[in-house]
């Protein structure tokens, strides 16, 4: 009879994951070993085997790990039944809450994310597209006319680019908090998407947007003196 796991097993595994990231994040993926990961968690290397198969294994669960949660985010959003305005501004709060408990994972996400074979690198892709949708469908509630000319989605690029790039130089311990800061990014987005234009027939159209993994944008040296 085959023996089951150990009690805490399911904590274990996710405090190595969330280790891994760390490690990931601040060294890259490749220059990670799998001795690295196990003494940054505290076990030995045959231990450490007993919770994953090997590092492209960690680099799989780390990745579609952090997509998951926010597409769950997403979803619990979705299920309070909110108007269009705060719909979009309870998605900006909370996503930007994420990115903060989960830095580590999402700058694997952004870097690493090209050392994924082709299958796995769909299956995250596919979900950071249903998240950005989620996005887009929150913009075209707002502002049903940006639809049609193929602008939410540049609309939720350019907002995800100021969630995303912020830890880069916002300090934890600084003067302004995490929830301030959250909502002032609410606050510039939601003030100037009134603002945004209608392009009119014949003009430039809407250029093709990317999801932000399949490029490798160079890690950015973070910015001591800051809030």
């Amino acid at each position: 009879m085959p023996r089951g796991r150990a009690p805490g097993y399911a904590l274990q595994r996710e405090q190595i994951l969330a280790r891994a990231a760390e490690l990931f994040a601040r060294q890259g993926y490749t220059a990670t070993s799998m001795n690295q990961v196990a003494a940054a968690c505290g076990v030995s290397k045959p231990a450490l085997y007993h919770y994953v198969d090997d590092k492209y294994r960690l680099l799989v669960e780390i990745t579609e790990g952090h997509i998951a949660r926010l597409r769950a985010l997403v979803a619990e959003v979705a299920g309070e039944g909110l108007a269009s305005e705060v719909r979009l501004r309870r998605l900006i709060t909370r996503f930007v809450e994420a990115y903060a408990d989960s830095q580590a994972a999402h700058r694997v996400l952004t870097e690493d994310f090209k050392f994924l074979d082709e299958a796995d690198r769909d299956r995250v892709l596919l979900g950071q597209r249903a998240v950005v949708a989620a996005f887009a469908d929150a913009i075209a509630a707002m502002r049903p006319e940006l639809d049609s000319p193929g602008l939410t989605k540049p609309l939720s690029m350019l907002l995800f680019g100021m969630m995303n790039w912020m830890f880069t130089w916002l300090r934890p311990d600084g003067a302004i908090s995490l929830a301030q800061i959250a909502s002032i990014v609410a606050d510039l987005f939601l003030g100037g998407l009134p603002a945004v234009v209608v392009p009119r027939p014949g003009s430039t159209a809407a250029p093709t947007i990317e999801t932000p993994a399949r490029r490798r944008a160079p890690r950015p040296e973070r910015v001591e003196p800051g809030i």
